[in-house]
């Protein structure tokens, strides 16, 4: 087996990446799954005993997962599922917190805040990059989904207390989110910022926009909604979700390149030299 060959685990195949390449579409589905996780998360615990649908949307997590990590390079269907899995439970996570244990929005959202640092703390410690261009190994890519998660914890907190606790609503609280999102947007394409904090600052911010638009679509005029329900917001979400990893699954637009390496310089073997002596 030669040095370049990757290396099988029971995770994932080393060497291959793992994560999708940042495009517009990249940013409408992960905007759209945001949005999607809220609803979703507020259509089943209304649906069923909230108790089942914590454990449902925990076994779907762990599912998606396994099937990302399972799978030997980026596929946008696995990928995306397990975005939107991640959407679900961790919106769940999150309102476990302050549902069921009483936890402030505030004090969650610093929770997750911290939380979330850690994690970059010890990947930028052990990988020495937060470059989602660099997701080639299994302790690259867990790292990775660690970092996933809380942004969507950490998110779903955030969203809740700009909308209840600061009483901004769902439209104001999108509306302010949205302000927000330009700023690292502006800092790449204009200020040289560094793009590994502009992506990951975008990440962070896309989770409470979404729920707040989706919150602002599905929630009842009495909760300054627009009173669609959480059900239709789902399924059209899930429709557009669906359709367009559909076009990257067939099309692969947003496969990352890998560069060819250089090919080594092959040795030129000089002649060797007759060792029998020419006599006079």
């Amino acid at each position: 087996m030669t040095g370049t060959a990757r290396r099988r685990s029971w995770l994932t195949a080393a060497g291959a990446l793992r994560v999708p390449e940042i495009t517009a579409a990249f940013w409408i589905i992960k905007g759209l799954s945001t949005a999607m996780g809220e609803s979703t998360s507020d259509y089943l615990v209304n649906a069923m005993a909230p108790q089942l649908a914590v454990l449902l949307g925990f076994a779907g997590f762990v599912l998606a997962l396994v099937l990302q990590l399972r799978a030997a390079r980026y596929g946008a269907w696995t990928y995306w599922f397990a975005v939107v899995m991640v959407g679900i439970f961790g919106t769940m996570a999150a309102d476990v917190l302050h549902v069921a244990l009483g936890v402030p929005y505030p004090v969650s959202s610093l929770l997750y805040a911290v939380t979330l640092a850690a994690v970059f703390a010890s990947w930028r410690a052990t990988e020495k990059t937060l470059s989602i261009h660099s997701i080639d190994t299994a302790r690259r890519e867990l790292f990775y989904w660690a970092a996933v998660v809380a942004t969507f914890a950490m998110g779903t907190a955030l969203g809740d207390f700009t909308a209840y606790t600061l009483h901004l609503g769902y439209l104001s609280s999108a509306a302010l989110f949205a302000a927000l999102i330009a700023v690292p947007a502006a800092g790449y394409r204009w200020l040289r910022w560094n793009p590994i904090f502009c992506f990951w600052a975008a990440y962070v911010i896309t989770r409470p926009l979404g729920a707040s638009l989706a919150d602002a679509f599905g929630k009842p005029r009495s909760a300054s909604g627009l009173g669609f329900g959480d059900g239709p917001v789902v399924l059209a979400l899930g429709l557009l979700i669906f359709a367009m990893v559909a076009y990257l699954a067939r099309t692969g637009a947003d496969i990352q390149r890998q560069p060819t390496p250089a090919r080594e310089p092959v040795p030129v073997r000089e002649p060797e030299r007759s060792s029998v002596r020419v006599l006079d």
